[in-house]
């Protein structure tokens, strides 16, 4: 005679639903394929992309951080450069050399006679580009001309000096301002950086207004 389920005792029923309940959940957690292991797989696996993404997050903090120190020093080098750039200019801009020479000279009341360009030379990192300059004025004057081509924000070198006394200013050439006393001849260099077509070639001379 068969026994409804609902006869049992009732601490019969309790262990039968929880030995169901073991076997279902048994069931669920070691048989492969099932919903649990799937959905754990993916827990798994997300898990895993979440820790990637927060390496990567944490290591991308490092740089925000440091976002603002490299955006000064890249100012910074910048200004450097710029600064480098008008010392040493790419180009060989002529006319504004020029124009600094004749506007030390007249600073310092001195009078530039000649200047001729001389040949380019080629070196490794840069040019080199000099003029051979024949100047007169005041002792003193002169002294302030070349104080003045020391100051000026391009590089420019001074070399083979020759001076000397002016003598009678009625031998000379040229009007002569009063109190010239010294007169001679010299080599000023600037430089570039940029080669240039022609370059090792004397460049054309340059004609000198008188001031």
């Amino acid at each position: 005679m068969a026994i409804s389920f609902r006869e049992f005792p009732w601490y019969v029923q309790f262990l039968i639903f929880a030995a169901l309940a073991v076997v279902i959940v048994l069931v669920g957690e070691f048989m492969p394929y099932s919903p649990v292991q799937q959905v754990r797989a993916d827990l798994e696996a997300k898990n895993r992309d979440y820790q990637a993404l927060a390496q990567e997050v944490s290591q991308l903090q490092v740089y925000q951080r440091r976002y603002g120190e490299f955006k000064a020093e890249m100012e910074a080098l910048q200004k450097q450069l710029d600064t480098l750039k008008t010392i040493v200019p790419e180009e060989k801009e002529l006319d504004e050399f020029m124009r600094m020479l004749q506007g030390a000279a007249a600073a310092s009341n001195v009078q530039i006679r000649r200047l001729t360009a001389q040949p380019v030379v080629s070196k490794e990192f840069h040019f080199e580009m000099p003029f051979e300059l024949q100047v007169d004025g005041p002792y003193y004057a002169i002294l302030d001309f070349f104080s003045r081509l020391g100051r000026l924000s391009r590089i420019i070198n001074v070399g083979d000096l020759a001076f000397g006394g002016f003598g009678d200013a009625r031998t000379s050439r040229y009007p002569v301002r009063a109190g010239t006393t010294v007169t001679g001849t010299f080599t000023a260099t600037t430089f570039f950086t940029k080669a240039s077509e022609g370059a090792g070639k004397a460049p054309a001379k340059q004609p000198v207004k008188n001031q």
